[in-house]
């Protein structure tokens, strides 16, 4: 990371850009400032909040999203000021886009292990997306009141000395039981984006332990009781199969699908897909968003969310052996990798896992990304780090053993990631005792573009015995 600079001249693009969008805007009518009013407003503050509140990364991540808003809307705002300005305003937010990156680049720090990232316009291109994401994330996170977070403290001490009591904090694996696998699954045909697949859903069967705090709240959210899964196979059960576990806010087949490009697997590979949906994603959110109540200061809710996660993912490992599945690799993207890895540390008979831009640490997360005036609340109410770090033991993939041989565990990453920082999973290379790793030039929303990762998930399927 650069030494860091008061006034960064990078905010300047954003102040620039964000001024001539009113402006332009705002002498061409109503329509067209309605138009320019989210996208200027959101590069005009964001320049400003930069130069004014340099320390405070959520002012880059806005001026983020409203730079790559004006990329969007520049030519249709075309249709009200005119193509000349149109083009200016394209030309301006661009830069305005390559300048966020551009911060965000310079207060990337550097990991030991993890080779550099050197400055280009594609990779601040690339940086910029990852936090117009976090802000996008930011506004949609809940507000919690203080009644709540004082009752997220207060169960956060009782799982702490309750889990403390029953050995899971030293034996985290003690804290899952072992699943049988789903009998009953029912099928329905259905299509997304051109592609064919089948809906599985069956009854989930998870229940938490009768002592953890939560468990009533947890019991009663009534679409977390069901598992769902999207399924590509061949009349052939005894194919090798890949289980593709999706990341957070996904969980809809027209997000899944491509993000793993499904369909290639199944047809040119010749595997049988199942993606599995999370709890409290996709048909099994309880919110208004798929993932509403994952991330959050509901720590108790977060264990409960990767306890069921880990449940179902293993009921589905034996519904699959039951239909005479022998060769099964897993592959996660983001919190999915996070899952993955965690799936590893439970199951030793896995033919891989690949561990795609892998969240490692939700605590981490939260204290990078959360609001800072809501985090600094809970802190003073009692929710503190450390505590939560604890009790997210029973669910975290550094404090298990992986069960998945070395030559069978596989990593890729972005140097540049800004949604899971590379010192993250840097951790868990280590902890996997240096296995296979692929670190790309790039951000996290564009490992799909980087042909580093694309060679690691086919060596990792090589290595598997699930392609040739």
């Amino acid at each position: 990371m650069d030494d860091p600079q008061r006034r960064p001249p990078e905010a300047w693009a954003l102040v620039v850009s964000g001024l001539v969008w009113l402006a332009v805007a705002g002498a061409s009518g109503a329509l067209a400032f309605l138009v320019a009013a989210l996208p200027g407003a959101l590069q005009l503050a964001s320049g400003v909040g930069v130069l004014l509140l340099w320390d405070d990364v959520r002012a880059r991540r806005y001026g983020a999203l409203g730079a790559l808003l004006g990329v969007l809307l520049a030519l249709p705002a075309g249709l009200a000021v005119g193509l000349a300005p149109a083009l200016l305003l394209l030309v301006l937010s661009a830069a305005a886009l390559a300048a966020s990156g551009a911060l965000a680049l310079r207060e990337t720090e550097p990991v030991p292990g993890v080779p550099e990232a050197a400055p280009a316009l594609g990779l601040s291109a690339e940086t910029a997306a990852d936090d117009a994401l976090l802000a996008l994330f930011d506004l949609a996170l809940p507000y919690s009141s203080r009644s709540e977070a004082e009752r997220h403290v207060a169960e956060l001490v009782e799982a702490e000395e309750r889990f403390t009591a029953r050995g899971w904090l030293e034996k985290p694996e003690s804290f899952h039981a072992t699943p049988t696998p789903f009998a009953a699954v029912a099928s329905v045909k259905r299509r997304s984006l051109g592609v064919d697949f089948e809906h599985l859903s069956c009854e989930s069967g998870y229940a938490p332990h009768p002592e953890e705090p939560g468990r009533e709240r947890w019991l009663g959210y009534a679409p977390t009781r069901s598992a769902h899964a999207w399924l590509l196979r061949h009349a052939d059960p005894g194919r090798p199969w890949l289980i593709c576990i999706h990341g957070y806010r996904m969980g809809r087949p027209w997000m899944d699908l491509p993000a793993f490009r499904a369909e290639r697997l199944r047809a040119r590979l010749g595997l049988n897909v199942l993606l599995p949906i999370l709890p409290l994603h996709g048909p099994r959110r309880i919110g208004r968003l798929s993932g509403d109540g994952f991330f959050g200061a509901d720590v108790l809710d977060m264990v409960h969310a990767e306890a069921q996660a880990m449940w179902d993912l293993r009921r589905w490992l034996g519904w699959i052996r039951a239909q005479g599945g022998t060769r099964i690799g897993v592959y996660g993207l983001s919190l999915g990798g996070y899952n993955a890895a965690l799936l590893a540390g439970l199951e030793g008979e896995l033919a891989c896992v690949v561990a795609g831009i892998p969240a490692t640490d939700l605590t981490a997360l939260i204290w990078a990304h959360g609001p800072a005036h809501l985090l600094q609340r809970d802190e003073y109410l009692g929710l503190h780090r450390e505590r939560a770090e604890r009790v997210l033991r029973v669910v975290s993939p550094l404090a298990l053993a992986p069960r998945v041989p070395r030559e069978r565990r596989f990593v890729f990453a972005g140097n540049a990631d800004q949604l899971v920082p590379a010192s993250h999973v840097a951790a868990l290379v280590r902890h996997w005792e240096e296995p296979a790793t692929t670190w790309f030039t790039g951000a996290h929303l564009g490992f799909g573009i980087h042909a580093g990762a694309a060679r690691q998930l086919a060596e990792a399927l090589r290595a598997g015995q699930l392609t040739s």
